[in-house]
């Protein structure tokens, strides 16, 4: 079917915090660049943080009716993350291969090896079946099936209550609940490096992602805060000090029981199951207070959270701690009424000293000590307009329950909990150095490669 440049709308899925922001205009501009040396026109690029008030904006789906009734006449939406580099005419040459007339969901396909408990363990008997888009080479949705979508949402508001996984609950209110197509695989939607020879016939292609902006943040300015109770003191802890506690040059462990031989502190919060909200509101009062270095960076993690300290410094180095920067792995509750994002606990929470100054000046505070810490901290930072600041290169669960082909083209910052698993081995296979992480890489390359023969 014929297909010309101003049938496709771009949409790059961008943040408001200002490095991102900058690395999508320099996206946008590269679009318009390509565009001026082909067409007298040029293309409708749309940056996500721009498009809405509304915080949700990020989860696609409350953007569907905007992008139906003001697109409608155009044949493609296609979707990008900031990092994703575009050839716009191999593109044009890709969408050309479907009939924009019909409903199509266009992606590079990932699955799950085994049931994850970040998708609910969703096709459990067998979930290799279900296919989901990896938003890094790209995606799209002819118009068709967005003025469907948009139709079904104007009648019916989605039925999930949280945003865990977007690109799994996208492929899953399109191709399940809204009985849309299923994910069509596109070969040209890659996730190579541009510079690869693999890349040569890719419409899209992925930097393997690990932002560096110039200078390391000292180790001496980043301070840790490891949430952690008795009953681990034996169990957890000794894996921390035998994995990344090495690397660090600030930290202290938080506890409801004074062990000297951790050593311990405990801030006159008593333990509880879940939530610890207010465990963490005293660690960032003592993070301002004259009882701990004044630096610009906290991190606070679980006594179950393993990370990469030298990669942390060099991601670090891309953020300015004079704003406020609340940082992690994002998710959502209750977004398409309104709501809020969260950075989720597991995976680490960064903040500037700023930020937390902000916090606790606001008052905003634990409706309970044992309410859900990091869901209460996104209200909060949600009510002063500050925005979560989303890093895929931290994980709240482990490395198995990613798709391989995900972190393919990651190089992780984090990962959490030690369920069946032995978590030094995967501290030294994913996050150790920076050579065993490459030579993992090429080994599951190898493996993959060995399976499709």
């Amino acid at each position: 079917m014929p297909i010309e440049l101003n049938d496709v709308v771009f949409v790059i899925q961008s943040q408001k915090q200002s490095f991102h922001a900058n690395q999508a205009a320099k996206l946008k501009q590269d679009i318009f660049q390509q565009a001026e040396m082909f067409s007298q026109y040029l293309p409708t690029v749309l940056l996500i943080h721009e498009l809405s008030k509304h915080e949700g904006a990020w989860t696609i789906i409350p953007i569907i009716p905007y992008l139906a009734s003001t697109y409608g006449k155009k044949s493609w939406i296609f979707f990008c993350e900031e990092q994703t580099r575009v050839k716009i005419t191999k593109l044009l040459e890709v969408l050309r291969r479907y009939d924009k007339r019909k409903e199509w969901f266009l992606g590079k396909a990932l699955h799950d090896e085994q049931s994850t408990i970040i998708h609910h363990y969703a096709f459990a008997e067998d979930p290799v079946v279900f296919k989901y888009p990896d938003f890094a080479a790209g995606w799209s949705m002819s118009l068709p099936l967005v003025n469907r979508l948009a139709k079904q949402l104007r009648n019916e508001k989605p039925s999930s209550d949280f945003t865990i996984d977007l690109k799994h609950e996208i492929a899953l209110f399109i191709s399940q609940r809204s009985k849309g197509p299923s994910l069509t695989p596109v070969r040209e939607f890659c996730t190579e490096d541009v510079t690869s020879s693999e890349a040569a016939n890719c419409a899209t292609t992925f930097h393997t992602y690990l932002p560096f902006c110039g200078k390391l943040v000292e180790k001496e300015n980043i301070f840790f805060a490891v949430k952690t109770c008795q009953k681990f003191h034996r169990e957890r802890i000794p894996i921390v000090k035998k994995t990344w506690e090495k690397e660090v040059a600030l930290i202290e462990y938080y506890s409801d029981h004074v062990d000297d031989s951790i050593p311990t502190l405990y801030l006159g919060i008593p333990n509880t199951e879940r939530g610890h909200c207010g465990k963490t509101f005293a660690i960032l009062k003592r993070f301002v207070s004259n009882a701990v270095p004044e630096v610009p960076w906290l991190m606070i993690v679980d006594d179950d959270t393993l990370i990469s300290i030298p990669r942390l410094q060099r991601l670090l180095s891309c953020y300015d701690p004079s704003e406020a920067i609340f940082l992690g792995e994002r998710y959502g509750y209750g977004l398409s009424t309104g709501g809020y994002s969260y950075i989720t606990g597991g995976g680490g929470i960064v903040f500037s000293r700023e930020a937390v100054k902000r916090l606790l000046h606001s008052g905003c505070s634990c409706y309970s000590n044992d309410a859900p810490d990091d869901m209460v901290l996104g209200m909060c930072f949600s009510g002063l307009g500050i925005p979560v600041t989303h890093s895929p290169l931290f994980h709240q669960a482990r490395p198995m329950d990613y798709s391989k082909d995900y972190l393919k083209h990651q190089v992780p910052i984090s990962f959490h909990k030690h369920w069946n698993i032995d978590p030094v081995e995967i501290y030294s296979t994913w996050l150790a150095n920076e050579d065993g992480f490459k030579l993992h890489q090429k080994t599951q390359r190898t493996k993959k490669e060995r399976e499709d023969l």
